[in-house]
């Protein structure tokens, strides 16, 4: 093999046959052959690592993008340094940013709350970064799925299912959860339903205990609603929680749709319908883009949108 090739395999960043992959790798193991990324550094200026930051490390959403990514990105042979932004303002987005400003990463995968409170902002110096999720910034590259029409598509297969009094879990002041919200709000008008702020159920976290905290408050000074509508997962089974301590069965008294298809949603009682995507692909367009601005900072600014699905289970009753 020539020392290209070697190479090519080695860095992950040029397509090699199976054949030769496997030859290549085959001699590493028998030689016990550690690249030095020390010395790769100092010749190309790169370091080999990325960093990946979400706002709730703790959510079984972000373990499991998490995984994703990390598991992408070692096929490239990029190691992955792991961070909680927190949900509450931008000083860890902008500290990250100045690392790899200085050289210490190659490039991020930032996932902010809010366009308001997040470091990459209009007239910032901006290293190689992909944002995902909800904030669009078009000053960066950008993937997410189409929270709006996810949000839409689930709702609506509850108002198919002849409910008509469906509560929105999860206001809060993120982008994730306006958008979400206004696509719930899109798909009642046009099944000729007006939006009733009092369905709307304010959130403060968005995890199982917010859920079943937000739910429980809820349900004290309101009568059930037909179905729920959840943001998350997550928060769909703290809902299921407060929902049985009622006495209350899902989906004899209420029908119940979440989002994100996390693992363990098929595995909930009962078994979650909810908006789910292909977080692999999700996961290798993140990281083709950001390569690619590593690669060539100046190039136009990308957005990609990851394609939906409704995972139908047993959640929703058809009235």
């Amino acid at each position: 093999m020539s020392p290209k090739t070697v190479s090519n395999v080695v860095n992950g960043q040029v397509p090699v046959s199976p054949h030769t992959r496997d030859r290549v790798e085959q001699a590493m193991d028998q030689l016990d052959y550690v690249p030095n990324l020390s010395a790769r550094g100092l010749r190309n200026g790169r370091t080999g690592v990325i960093a990946l930051a979400l706002p709730a490390l703790a959510t079984s959403y972000s373990a499991s993008m998490t995984s994703e990514i990390v598991a992408a990105a070692a096929e490239r042979g990029w190691n992955v340094q792991i961070e909680d932004t927190g949900v509450t303002d931008g000083r860890r987005e902008a500290m990250l940013l100045n690392r790899a400003r200085a050289h210490l990463v190659d490039g991020l995968i930032l996932n902010p709350v809010l366009l308001e409170t997040s470091a990459v902002q209009r007239g910032v110096s901006l290293p190689p970064v992909v944002l995902i999720g909800e904030v669009d910034q078009p000053i960066a590259d950008h993937v997410w799925i189409d929270n709006v029409a996810a949000a839409d598509a689930a709702t609506s297969r509850l108002v198919g299912a002849g409910h008509r009094r469906i509560a929105f879990l999860g206001r809060m002041r993120s982008a994730t959860a306006r958008l979400r919200q206004k696509g719930y709000r899109a798909a009642l008008r046009r099944a000729g339903i007006r939006p009733d702020p009092e369905l709307a159920v304010p959130c403060r976290i968005w995890n199982p205990d917010g859920g079943y905290t937000a739910m429980r408050t809820w349900l004290a000074d309101h009568e059930p609603p037909d179905a729920i509508f959840a943001s998350t997962d997550s928060l769909a089974l703290g809902a299921l929680h407060a929902l049985a301590d009622l006495g209350l069965t899902v989906p004899g008294d209420v029908s119940l749709v979440g989002y994100d298809d996390v693992p363990e949603a098929a595995h909930y009682t009962p078994p979650l319908t909810t908006v789910g995507f292909d977080r692999r692909l999700f996961a290798e367009t993140v990281l083709t883009l950001l390569a690619e601005r590593i690669a060539d900072p100046a190039r136009p600014i990308v957005s990609r949108t990851i394609p939906f699905r409704l995972v139908e289970r047993e959640s929703v009753r058809d009235r």
